[in-house]
């Protein structure tokens, strides 16, 4: 068996082999083409193991249909298991060996490749919707510098008219124009990409479930599942508040706690979904209405969404893990009670 420690960069990959039955240590360079006409050339088994980055989507398959075991892991941890100062990429790959010959390697859950897939569906839908807000304050600005302010009523059909109709001349009126097109065709694409993810949604069985919470769509119900990817990861509730960066950032010392803001260390799209999920369902839930307009007198509206935000993705969490949906019942967030009372 070969044993291989990648450090991956899109140029190039440094690598580190032992081939455990000959005895035999390797250290290589190599380029895209090189690694492809490698990695080909191995005599199975071999195991690789490489840090947890972007980029990497062609050399997954490759491994993949060369039957050759890939395993990743979490960045973070690999850096603080090396104490020497000195990092280099030849460092990098033989501490990577060393930590998978030392069973040592902090290997992080991989998603397959049709989520994979389907989660760039949804990206891609984000990115968009981003661009769609962006085009639409371009307007915004435009129409108030000709002294309308119209704020969402400028989106209605009305609006429409009167921003077409504004005195623009020169290159004003082209941008205008421009963006008035740009609009129509986002518009136009993410209602397809909408159609989309409610029928991905639809075979998606914990995405079906997680729907059944009043203000949970098909587009936050499917971003949590695969996000999560499999509920056995998460034994308490804490670990998935954690994941999503929905935990305060915490530093404390000497028997003083200081926290500050949420860490945002998890998946900032899922987050994004679950804040504008928790103002839906916090309409349709008087629990977490009260809940949303104590802490947003006590504090501000902001740290009233995150609350609601955190405690919506608690729930899903429960729903998901006892695989029971919501009911009009009080929901729990402990691991000692049912998600609904019974």
């Amino acid at each position: 068996m070969k044993i291989i420690g990648c450090d991956f960069h899109p140029g190039f990959q440094q690598i580190a082999m032992l081939d455990l039955q000959r005895g035999e240590y390797t250290e290589r360079r190599l380029t895209p083409d090189e690694a492809r006409q490698f990695y080909a050339e191995l005599e199975r088994p071999v195991l690789v193991g490489m840090e947890a980055c972007g980029n990497t989507l062609w050399f997954d398959w490759l491994l993949a249909s060369l039957g050759i075991e890939l395993r990743l892991g979490d960045a973070g941890k690999i850096r603080a298991l090396e104490v020497r100062k000195q990092k280099t990429d030849r460092r990098d790959a033989q501490l990577l060996l060393r930590l998978l010959l030392e069973n040592l390697f902090p290997q992080v859950w991989v998603p397959s490749v049709e989520q994979r897939d389907t989660r760039q569906l949804l990206l891609h839908r984000h990115k968009l919707v981003g661009m769609r807000r962006q085009v639409k304050n371009e307007l915004q600005h435009l129409a108030l510098n000709q002294g309308v302010q119209q704020k969402r009523k400028l989106w209605s059909a009305a609006g429409r008219r009167r921003l077409e109709g504004l005195p623009l001349t020169g290159w004003t009126a082209r941008r205008r124009k421009d963006e008035l097109e740009l609009l129509d065709d986002l518009d136009r694409r993410l209602a397809e990409l909408d159609i989309a993810v409610q029928q991905a949604a639809e075979k998606d069985a914990v995405a079906r479930l997680l729907q059944t919470h009043p203000g949970v769509g098909p587009i936050t119900a499917l971003a949590y599942s695969l996000t999560l990817g499999t509920i056995e990861r998460f034994a308490r509730s804490r670990q998935v508040v954690s994941y999503l960066g929905l935990n305060p950032a915490e530093h404390s010392s000497g028997g003083r706690q200081h926290l500050g803001g949420i860490s945002k260390q998890g998946n900032p799209m899922l987050r994004s979904l679950l804040v504008e999920a928790g103002q839906s369902a916090a309409r349709s839930v008087p629990e977490l209405q009260r809940a949303y307009q104590r802490l947003k007198h006590r504090k501000h509206s902001g740290v009233g969404k995150v609350m609601v935000a955190r405690k919506l993705a608690v729930r899903l969490f429960w729903m998901w893990k006892t695989q029971q949906p919501y009911t009009a019942a009080r929901t729990q967030g402990s691991p000692s009670h049912h998600v609904v009372a019974v």
